[in-house]
């Protein structure tokens, strides 16, 4: 089956994206909820993958969705089948001529091809119209969705747990750190470049440290008030280069009193620091 234009467009963008993550499949596999052998199949064209997937991407490349769904909109109707148009059926075709001098058969409808023709221009003008606007639009940017006052950008409505639920789990394989999900409730700098961001998925209601600048061996815990253990991250070599996250937490009495802790592997880098 030939590949529709849509589809191979927005595959070749998803690849792409991957690549700026520097994740492998078999990373990707366990980042979100989809299967490595899933995202063969959405990378390569083969299946197309959900929207969920695609923000799912998004959110490991930090890179806003707009643009992207954009693109996925006009794949899954293309690849269902919704963006070919039909034309209506002629009145003529359930009746046929008797006639010995009238060919037996529908009688063409004219202007018929015509018409068709028209459409199918109309439905590629379209599609040509929508992808190149949000090939203009700033990188980073995508469509925004207005309630009135404001405008936000449309969260992923499905997570995969929330509150207690989440506790001990992947904020990005639960889809907790959608477009519109997260609040950062603080930033703090450990020793060398060692960054920690305090983030609160407000629809998943759990808080997690999303760390950068780690090393192998480094140690991050976090606590929330009221609860005993502390959620925890062992940086490894596979951290290197990108973000890293502890599991999460459910704030049952609120996100004040939560803190963060980061102890270097190297203790030539430092002592324990905690931060909140």
């Amino acid at each position: 089956m030939t590949l529709p234009a849509e589809c191979g467009h927005l595959a070749a963008e998803l690849r792409q994206l991957r690549r700026r993550t520097g994740l492998s499949l078999a990373d990707l596999g366990r980042s979100t909820p989809f299967s490595k052998s899933s995202w063969e199949r959405y990378l390569n064209g083969k299946q197309p993958p959900p929207r969920q997937a695609v923000e799912a991407l998004c959110a490991l490349a930090r890179r806003q969705p707009g643009e992207l769904l954009a693109l996925w909109e006009l794949a899954d109707s293309a690849w269902s089948g919704r963006a070919v148009p039909t034309s209506p059926a002629s009145p003529a075709s359930s009746t046929s001529s008797t006639s010995p001098t009238s060919p037996v058969g529908p009688r063409p409808v004219p202007g018929g091809r015509r018409r068709r023709t028209v459409l199918a221009a109309s439905a590629v003008g379209g599609i040509t119209l929508i992808v190149t606007a949000s090939l203009l639009l700033p990188r980073g940017s995508g469509p925004r969705h207005s309630d009135g006052a404001g405008t936000t950008e449309k969260p992923i409505r499905n997570p995969g747990c929330s509150a207690a639920s989440c506790t001990g789990k992947d904020p990005v394989r639960m889809g907790c750190g959608g477009a519109g999900m997260v609040t950062d409730l603080r930033t703090d700098t450990g020793p060398g470049s060692r960054q920690l961001e305090l983030r609160y998925g407000a629809l998943c209601r759990a808080v997690w440290v999303r760390t950068s600048g780690l090393q192998p061996g480094d140690h991050v815990e976090l606590f929330v008030a009221g609860v005993p253990d502390p959620q925890e991250l062992w940086v490894s070599e596979a951290d290197l280069g990108r973000y890293a996250a502890t599991p999460m937490a459910a704030v049952p009495q609120g996100t004040a009193g939560t803190r963060s802790c980061v102890t270097p592997g190297n203790p030539a880098d430092g002592a324990r620091v905690c931060f909140g």
